[in-house]
């Protein structure tokens, strides 16, 4: 019987992973991740050509292609696939370090809404960072710190666990909570900046983990720099008057 680290409260983990183009880094990360550790692996892949959806399926993956483009409409698109009570994303890129999957769970365990597996929290340290994204992250959180009265070292990330509900309790399943920015510089943002910003908003239980962030394995970095920053500062600014608490 899988020995599941969080089968004392009764809540299930899902481990989602959105790729694209990732097969060197899906080669060297995945079989460090023991499958033992979550009930459910997600892979939604937004059309690789390399061998990554091979290589998903040769594993025995569960794995969703996109329909519409951007890691939203990735995330949007496999909810309903999602059995987990705790959703943890991760990057197989080589960003996220698989061990710290299991130190997420357990400190979801305490009973926290949000963990965040923080690249700037105590000893941890991103050496995929330049300057431009150390910057822009720091700034990112500092000003969500500022506004919201939030404690983050690292609002911006990807690698974090929080529980499911949180997807429809935050809207972050509405198109409309990004339509603005998306519209005005053509492209699609995720929902991790949002869901820090009404996470503190909401007053919900959040902490941290430190984790480092490696650099990247193999691929190319998706990041669109001006655009994603730009997006993001918007929704930061914009949260202050447009989203109520329930």
């Amino acid at each position: 019987m899988k020995q599941n680290l969080y089968r004392e409260k009764a809540l299930k983990v899902t481990l989602l992973i959105p790729t694209l183009n990732e097969l060197i880094g899906m080669k060297e990360i995945m079989p460090k991740i023991n499958r033992e550790w979550v009930d459910q692996i997600v892979i939604v892949d937004g059309g690789s050509t390399d061998g990554t959806i091979e290589y998903a399926n040769a594993n025995g993956y569960f794995l969703k292609v996109q329909k519409k483009k951007g890691i939203r409409n990735a995330y949007m698109e496999v909810l309903d696939y999602i059995s987990g009570d705790i959703v943890i994303t991760f990057s197989p890129d080589g960003n996220c370090i698989p061990e710290a999957i299991t130190a997420l769970i357990e400190k979801m365990k305490e009973g926290y809404d949000m963990v965040i597996a923080s690249r700037y929290a105590k000893d941890a340290k991103s050496y995929d960072d330049d300057l431009l994204t150390a910057f822009g992250n720091w700034f990112g959180t500092s000003l969500m710190n500022f506004l919201y009265g939030a404690k983050y070292t690292d609002a911006m990330g990807i690698f974090r666990a929080y529980k499911k509900k949180l997807i429809q309790d935050l809207d972050l399943d509405k198109d409309l909570s990004y339509s603005t920015p998306e519209k005005i510089l053509h492209t699609k943002i995720s929902w991790e900046p949002l869901l820090s910003i009404r996470a503190a908003k909401s007053r919900l239980k959040i902490t941290e983990i430190p984790a480092d962030e490696p650099r990247r394995v193999g691929g190319n970095r998706k990041l669109q720099r001006f655009k994603w920053s730009t997006a993001y500062l918007f929704q930061i600014i914009r949260e202050v008057f447009i989203w109520r608490l329930s």
